[in-house]
């Protein structure tokens, strides 16, 4: 009479299988675009330097991309800003016109 792990716990809130996910993804996505970007790097450039640099901005897309899925599966979305176009009061015409006249040229 021995219960199963996934009887005992919902999937939403297993944590150990969302750890594992996620070090699965990240460990998967930081190679695939190191070598994404090493392979970039060895066509497009002729320095080490730039060459490591290609390996390291791949790799740092691959964190990044990984932190981003791995924070929705744990219902923790990143912070967006609201897509909504900012508030603007509303004036009358007139209102703004009287308190910003345009200059005047004079003529003398």
């Amino acid at each position: 009479m021995t219960r199963e792990k996934s009887d005992i716990v919902p999937p939403k809130y297993d944590l150990d299988a969302k750890w594992d996910a996620c070090v699965d993804l990240t460990a998967r996505r930081f190679v695939y675009s190191s070598v994404a970007g090493a392979f970039g790097g060895l066509l497009l450039f002729r320095s080490p330097v730039s060459r490591w640099a290609a390996v390291a901005f791949g790799a740092g897309i691959g964190i990044g991309s990984a932190y981003t899925e791995c924070s929705q599966k744990f219902d923790g979305f990143p912070t967006k800003f609201p897509a909504a176009a900012p508030k603007v009061p509303e004036a009358p015409v007139s209102e703004t016109v009287l308190q910003n006249p345009p200059p005047q040229d004079r003529q003398e």
